[in-house]
């Protein structure tokens, strides 16, 4: 994995309220300092500690010494003929990252990324196909919330962001330290504000990371990135099955939605003669016996680098009403920028 460049300031965005609080008191200045500092990034938006006039100049003259706002350099803005937003991210280290900002008639979803590649190699997803370069840092992550903000804002006619996914390039649960760092901050009032409920990590079952996320009291929606009925199916798309069984996987969420009482979404892949047979349905009816769930069904979005094909919109709705009939809660994900490269498995740095 490649090192971060270390920068010769520090990025305010990785700092915590209780952070930032201990820097403050350490300079000699008043801790409530730390609370309008806050205010002016996460509220107000400001990227320049000259325009805090309500902090005194020596200390804002100490905060521009110390930190810089500088983390993500947009290099392109792509817009889908569906309205939705792709953001590709120049890191200070010359890596890139994708966001995407999604509009529905009734919420604003921004999609962002945890790594730069990704290790895992599920074998439909572009964003795995370069390797795992590095973890983001949690000011990295932030940044990217804040980049889309200023571009929503921009635009007087849009809503806020209402609803956050981890579901951009990198395995969410492998960066797991600052993953949390800035859901966080997402979700704490003196931060960005928005519901837990609203915030949603998707892994493609890190097991270990799994049961640690149950013990952490937030109530955010975990999505698992299933696209197998079972070992064999799952052990053929995705590479980390191999470590993390079906079956424990399976036991390890049965476990998580009885410590948090919390339902679980399963995102499942539409591959046209792999994940859509008779034999896929009774085995994921006998998976999900008895879980408080749903699953999320995610017709194939085409990379090249890989020869599948997406089913018939006949074969998807009969495989929708099959799940519902055994008593199955099952959802269709609506294809959105697919035009850009911006659909589900489609992120790839460009």
């Amino acid at each position: 994995m490649i090192s971060k460049v270390k920068e010769s300031k520090d990025s305010i965005y990785d700092l915590s309220l209780i952070e930032l609080v201990h820097f403050v008191d350490s300079v000699g200045e008043k801790t409530f300092r730390a609370g309008q500092i806050f205010k002016w990034i996460y509220e107000k938006g400001a990227q320049s500690f000259s325009v805090m006039q309500n902090l005194p100049q020596e200390f804002r003259n100490k905060l521009s010494e110390k930190f810089s706002f500088s983390l993500v350099k947009m290099t392109s803005q792509q817009v889908s003929e569906d309205g939705t937003i792709k953001l590709l991210f120049e890191l200070n280290d010359g890596e890139h990252i994708e966001t995407v900002i999604i509009p529905s008639s009734k919420r604003l979803t921004l999609c962002i990324s945890t790594q730069a590649g990704c290790k895992y190699g599920c074998k439909f997803c572009a964003s795995g196909i370069g390797g795992l370069k590095r973890n983001l840092s949690c000011g990295e992550i932030i940044s990217q919330i804040l980049y889309a903000k200023n571009i929503i804002r921009s635009n007087k006619n849009s809503r806020d962001i209402s609803h956050i996914v981890f579901m951009g390039v990198g395995e969410p649960l492998d960066n797991y330290d600052n993953l949390l760092k800035a859901i966080r901050i997402i979700n704490s009032k003196e931060g960005l504000g928005i519901a837990a409920r609203k915030i949603t990590v998707s892994t493609c079952g890190l097991i270990d990371e799994i049961k640690r996320l149950s013990k952490e009291g937030l109530q955010i929606e975990l999505s698992i990135s299933l696209h197998g009925y079972d070992n064999e199916s799952r052990n053929i798309l995705m590479p980390v099955n191999r470590k993390y069984p079906f079956d424990e996987l399976m036991e390890a969420c049965r476990d998580y939605i009885k410590e948090t009482n919390r339902q679980i979404t399963f995102e499942y892949i539409l591959i046209k003669d792999v994940t859509c047979s008779e034999k896929a349905i009774k085995s994921l009816k006998k998976a999900f016996k008895g879980l408080i769930c749903k699953i999320n069904l995610i017709p194939y979005n085409q990379v090249v680098e890989f020869q599948y094909a997406k089913p018939s919109k006949q074969e998807i709705q009969d495989f929708k009403k099959r799940l519902n009939d055994f008593g199955i809660l099952a959802t269709l994900r609506a294809l959105r920028g697919g035009d850009i490269s911006g659909a589900c498995g489609q992120l790839r740095h460009k």
